[in-house]
């Protein structure tokens, strides 16, 4: 069975959806290792209840390069095959992005290549889109634009505030991040330039 490795730095609600996938036996693989850049979250204990091994990585006093090595360690350390992002709030460095290339997933609050970057659902709401979303994309250097694996557009209404429109995306986010790991970990894709071709019924 195919391993990933969960990055976070919060509450871990994706993290919890991934957790549930793996459950239900529909994740198509399971999770080795949470790892946090930030100690005390909330997402750790998420792990430490599910009995998953939870590490915390801290950043303080190191530079990004160093910081991205040690976490390379913990990764390999658990044979992970996939890294998945899940509200990790740091930049990885090229010394990261080279050691897994090609298996890092990232689930982004927009339709990107809309609304790249932090509080992406209140871009979109403030410049009065109509259709917002989540998307499930690799990861590459430049923020927000690798490769998109799965989207799933949200409605946005008319008396919409931000609150309500996050959380309609975060539930969609929720949904199409575990398919996407499945996908990804059973091999049901294929590269066509910058597309991701992914296999019918996926």
């Amino acid at each position: 069975m195919k391993t990933l490795g969960v990055l976070i730095s919060g509450r871990g609600s994706n993290l919890q959806a991934l957790i549930d996938a793996q459950r239900a036996g529909t994740l198509g693989g399971a999770i080795a290792v949470v790892v946090s850049n930030v100690d005390g979250v909330p997402g750790l204990d998420r792990a430490r209840v599910a009995g998953l091994p939870a590490v915390c990585c801290p950043q303080g006093g190191r530079t990004r390069e160093d910081h991205d090595r040690a976490l390379v360690a913990v990764l390999r350390e658990h044979d992970v095959d996939l890294v998945c992002l899940a509200g990790y709030m740091r930049l990885l460095s090229p010394a990261f992005l080279e050691a897994f290339s090609g298996r890092i997933l990232n689930v982004h609050p927009s339709l990107l290549p809309a609304f790249p970057g932090r509080d992406a659902q209140r871009q979109a709401w403030e410049h009065g889109v109509k259709v917002s979303g989540a998307t499930v994309h690799f990861v590459e250097a430049m923020l927000d634009s690798g490769p998109i694996v799965l989207q799933e557009a949200v409605p946005v209404a008319e008396d919409d505030t931000v609150e309500r429109l996050s959380a309609r995306i975060l539930e969609a986010e929720h949904r199409i991040y575990p398919r996407a790991v499945r996908i990804v970990l059973e091999g049901r894709y294929k590269w066509d330039g910058r597309r991701v071709r992914v296999s019918a019924g996926a």
